[in-house]
């Protein structure tokens, strides 16, 4: 069943759906957190819902939902703001009636991987994350001429809409600095983390997959995907080897 919903974040409406299982709750919860788009909204995508689908039919009740300046949310693309978001969307979802609140978990893909490892490292109410194509920092994004080129990017793609945002492109660069995983995900531990990443990864290198891999410690596991690319929402290796480690540490 999918409820659609809505929540507030820093007086912004973000929109979303909750599937819910057709077992009886309580159930454990899942977040799934989508990437940067790449394109314009396209409400005909119905990729990420079809994942929530797919994680309820396992028993997940699941929160898919655009972050803020993405599909019908409000607002304009910021990272440190999608943290934020995040953590609102923990909330609604624990605050669901039949919600086992002690096992929640996200799911996020790249940008919002990047998110949900820095919410996981700073929220105890997570109890695991899966991690899919996270960079492991934004340096070649913030460094030179890169992140006004993307700027420019994301306005013709219609996540920053305000013509004046952002109002300081040094805090807002910034952000993706305080957000960068690699500086976050050893604060996971003791929860679970799965890293999944693609060696053919056109987007985010497989190497910094394995830095991950390293900061994160004996907690996490790294799963290369052979000839997997950035998108590994649509590949079906992936996303079989996620649920199988979401029904594992979820049903404890």
């Amino acid at each position: 069943m999918a409820i659609p919903v809505s929540f507030t974040s820093d007086q912004l409406r973000l929109t979303g759906e909750l599937h819910l299982p057709s077992i009886s709750g309580p159930w454990p919860g899942l977040l799934i957190c989508h990437g940067i788009p790449a394109v314009p909204y396209n409400p005909d995508d119905t990729g990420y819902r079809d994942l929530a689908a797919r994680c309820a039919e396992a028993g997940f009740a699941s929160l898919v939902f655009n972050f803020r300046g993405a599909g019908l949310s409000q607002g304009d693309f910021d990272m440190r703001g999608w943290s934020r978001d995040l953590a609102r969307a923990v909330t609604f979802l624990k605050d669901t009636q039949d919600i086992a609140v002690s096992r929640v978990f996200l799911i996020g893909f790249s940008g919002g991987a990047a998110a949900s490892i820095h919410v996981a490292a700073n929220d105890n109410r997570i109890a695991g994350v899966v991690s899919c194509a996270a960079p492991a920092h934004f340096d070649d994004l913030v460094e030179g001429p890169a992140l006004r080129d993307c700027l420019v990017r994301w306005r013709e793609i219609g996540i920053i809409r305000n013509p004046e945002f952002p109002e300081d492109i040094d805090a807002w660069a910034a952000g993706f600095r305080e957000v960068a995983p690699l500086d976050h995900v050893g604060r996971i531990a003791p929860r679970p983390v799965l890293l999944l990443h693609g060696d053919a990864d056109e987007v985010v290198p497989v190497s910094h997959a394995h830095q991950l891999a390293a900061a994160a410690g004996q907690n996490a596991r790294l799963e290369i995907v052979p000839g997997a690319v950035h998108r590994l929402r649509v590949d079906e290796r992936a996303m079989t080897t996620a649920l199988e480690w979401l029904r594992q540490h979820g049903s404890s």
